[in-house]
């Protein structure tokens, strides 16, 4: 037996049985609900409570990363809209067509990011046309947040799911 066996017989390599597919996943989604359009959540709410100082620094990074992402969007974004859909359509004809397990791993962490990036962009639009401050600005910014928490909680259901009935189809003994 060769040491690449070996490491592979030790430490399974299979995406749904890896735990640092799990850990990708939180890390993924953790992160995702604390930028809320680029700027930390507890920035927010620290200004929230602080108001002054704090208040300002919220409303110049927010007007800074809106813009930021319209730019992106208006100048790259029909370019992201095909490479995203080429991705997307690659791995999901891969992973559910062909059972590759790592290309549906890699769909259930795209996808629903995706639709994230689509919350994002129109949430980016709602405060550039509104240009709300104060109370509203951050109502505006925990409906984003909750938003993409619940498209997270609902994406963490459906891959643990999925996971789990690969896992039980894969069977424990490798069968």
């Amino acid at each position: 037996m060769d040491l690449t066996q070996t490491i592979f017989e030790v430490i399974d390599m299979r995406s749904f049985s890896n735990l640092w597919f799990w850990i990708s996943l939180a890390v993924m989604w953790s992160t995702a609900s604390h930028w809320v359009l680029g700027v930390p959540w507890d920035m927010i709410t620290r200004a929230k409570r602080k108001g002054g100082k704090f208040e300002d620094d919220v409303a110049v990074l927010v007007r800074v990363y809106v813009d930021r992402i319209l730019h992106v969007a208006e100048v790259s974004g029909l370019v992201l809209i095909v490479l995203v859909c080429f991705s997307l359509t690659t791995l999901a004809v891969l992973g559910f067509g062909y059972r590759i397990e790592f290309a549906q791993a890699l769909f259930l962490l795209g996808m629903p990011m995706t639709i994230v990036g689509l919350i994002t962009i129109r949430s980016a639009r709602i405060l550039a046309a509104e240009r709300p401050e104060g109370a509203e600005l951050y109502r505006r910014l925990q409906i984003h947040r909750m938003t993409v928490q619940l498209i997270g909680m609902a994406s963490i259901f459906i891959t643990t799911m999925w996971g789990m009935f690969q896992n039980f189809s894969f069977g424990a003994l490798g069968g």
